[in-house]
């Protein structure tokens, strides 16, 4: 297990845990998975309304908690690699942008053209 920023970690391919962050990421941002939240909230509200026994409410809210979490931990995880990708471009962007006017062609435009698309590697 490492700590360090998911652009940090080397490598041209992705994880594991990257690519299933991503899937899922792609799969909370569906039709499908919005569906499923407000079955969740309707159920929650149901147990509610329904005057359910004190284990049915903390069962309803548990899932909750679990679900509110886990998007919580994705939503860090796109973010992070997003925050990366976008500096890095910036920087590509600049200092081509500087080889450019001194009228050279060299090693920024190659890291520019490795940064596009950069947050789909990391």
């Amino acid at each position: 297990m490492t700590f360090q920023h998911p652009a940090d970690r080397g490598g041209r391919g992705r994880g594991r845990f990257e690519r299933l962050a991503e899937a899922v990421s792609r799969f909370t941002s569906s039709p499908a998975f919005f569906l499923f939240c407000l079955a969740l909230v309707a159920g929650v509200t149901a147990v509610h309304t329904a005057g359910l026994d004190l284990g049915w409410q903390l069962f309803a809210h548990g899932w909750m908690t679990a679900v509110t979490l886990l998007l919580v931990a994705l939503l860090k995880n796109s973010e992070l690699r997003a925050e990366r990708a976008i500096q890095r471009k910036l920087d590509a962007i600049a200092a081509a942008l500087l080889e450019q006017q001194e009228g050279k062609r060299g090693k920024a435009h190659a890291d520019l053209e490795a940064a596009i698309r950069m947050e789909e590697e990391t």
